[in-house]
C-alpha cells in the first residue's frame, strides 16, 4: 500500500524513479532500521542498497525488496542502477541530500536527470494506519506510566538532571526501546526555556517543574509535557496553569478533520493572548508524531497544512515568563472527522 501510494506520486510527478535516503522514510517503506542505506523505488522494481554491516539485516528486515551490495562507493553503483532499469528523471529528497552528496551523486550520473523533491514520504508517513496508531498508543501509555512514575519519585533538593535520568531509566526498563527526545525538565525560573536542557539546579518546593517526556515504542515516539510542583503551589501558578489548561482544551476540542493548522493554533492564541500574555506564547501549538517526534503537519501561525483523519499530533500551549517560569500541557489527539481523540491519559493536576 505504501509502495502503491509512492508510486502513484511518482507518476503525478513524472519521475522515473526515487533515491530514498532520510532513516525514517527508509523505514517507514521497507522496514529497514540500520543507519546506513538507500531505497531505489521505480514504477515496477524496489531495491535497498546498502554496505557489508547491513547485508544480513537489510534481508531480514526487508526481504521484498532487492538488495544491492555496495562494496565500494554508492554514486557509481547508483549511476549502473539506473542505466539496468532505464530511468531518465530521477527523484532524491532534497531535504535530506547534502549539498556535496547531490554533488557526487551528479559527478556519476549519466544518462538520467537527478530531480529535486520535497516531502514526498512525509506526506504519506502524516496520516497513520491503525498498526501505526497501535504502536503510538503503547508509547503514550509508557509515557503515562512514566509522569505517575516520577511524581511519585519526585521530592524538594533532586536535581533536574536526576529527574531526567530517573524517567529515561522507566521507560528503558518498562518495554520503550528508548526516549523519543531529549528529555525537557525546568524547574523554577528553568521552565521560562521552552526547551530548558536539565542541569543542576535542585528542586524547590512550591515553584513550577515543566516536564517534556516520551517514549519509543517500536520505533513510534510519544510525547507528553505537564508542569506540577512538589509541595503547595503559589497563587500565580494556579492561574498561570488553569490559563494555559483552558486553552490546551479548548485546542482539544477543535481538533477535527479539515481544520487548518494556522486555525487550531489561532483558537488557541486568541484565549491566552485575551487573557494578556500573547507574547508568552512563542511557539506553535503542536506538530505531527509518528516514526519521528516531530513530524507533519505542523499547527501553527504559518502552517498551510489541514489536518486529516488519521493524523497525530500533539496540542501544547504554554505560558513562559522570564525570572520566574513556565507553564506548558501536552497531550496527544488522534484527528478524527468529528472530533480528536485524546490519547494521553496522564494526570494534569498541579501537584507531583
Amino acid at each position: 500500500m505504501r509502495l502503491t501510494q509512492l508510486r502513484h506520486k511518482l507518476a503525478e510527478e513524472e519521475l522515473d524513479a526515487i533515491v530514498i535516503t532520510q532513516p525514517h522514510n527508509r523505514r517507514y517503506l521497507s522496514g529497514f532500521t540500520g543507519s546506513d542505506g538507500a531505497l531505489i523505488v521505480s514504477a515496477e522494481a524496489t531495491y535497498l542498497a546498502t554496505d557489508f554491516r547491513y547485508y544480513e539485516q537489510a534481508q531480514r528486515q526487508a526481504p521484498s525488496f532487492t538488495l544491492i551490495k555496495v562494496k565500494d562507493k554508492f554514486p557509481p553503483r547508483l549511476a549502473e542502477l539506473m542505466a539496468e532499469i532505464g530511468a531518465r528523471r530521477v527523484g532524491f529528497e532534497s531535504t535530506h541530500v547534502t549539498v556535496d552528496q547531490r554533488q557526487r551523486w551528479a559527478e556519476a550520473a549519466e544518462g538520467f536527470e537527478l530531480v529535486p523533491t520535497k516531502r514526498m514520504v512525509e506526506d504519506l508517513r502524516a496520516i497513520k494506519d491503525e498498526g501505526e496508531l497501535a504502536l503510538i498508543r503503547r508509547a503514550v501509555e509508557l509515557a503515562d506510566a512514566s509522569f505517575a512514575h516520577i511524581t511519585q519519585w519526585l521530592k524538594p533538593g533532586v536535581t533536574e538532571k536526576a529527574v531526567a535520568w530517573e524517567i529515561e531509566t522507566f521507560i528503558r526498563t518498562h518495554g520503550g526501546d528508548d526516549v523519543a527526545f531529549d528529555l525537557i525538565v525546568g524547574s523554577g525560573p528553568n521552565g521560562a526555556m521552552a526547551h530548558a536542557e536539565p542541569g543542576d539546579r535542585r528542586i524547590q518546593e512550591g515553584e513550577p517543574i515543566v516536564l517534556d517526556l516520551g517514549a519509543r515504542v517500536d520505533g513510534y515516539c510519544s510525547d507528553l509535557t505537564r508542569t506540577i510542583c512538589v509541595g503547595e503551589p503559589d497563587q500565580r501558578f494556579r492561574q498561570i496553569h488553569a490559563l494555559v489548561l483552558d486553552a490546551q482544551e479548548a485546542g482539544e476540542r477543535a481538533m477535527r478533520a479539515g481544520l487548518k493548522g494556522s486555525t487550531a493554533d489561532a483558537i488557541v492564541r486568541d484565549l491566552i493572548g485575551a487573557a494578556g500574555h500573547g507574547e508568552r506564547f512563542g511557539h506553535g501549538l503542536g506538530h505531527g508524531v509518528g516514526l519521528a517526534v516531530h513530524e507533519r503537519p505542523r499547527l501553527a501561525k504559518t502552517s498551510e497544512d489541514v489536518l486529516q483523519a488519521g493524523m497525530v499530533v500533539t496540542v501544547e500551549p504554554g505560558i513562559y515568563i522570564e525570572g520566574w517560569g513556565g507553564v506548558r500541557i501536552e497531550d496527544m489527539v488522534v484527528v478524527r472527522e468529528r472530533e480528536g481523540e485524546v490519547l494521553t491519559t496522564a494526570s494534569k493536576g498541579l501537584r507531583g
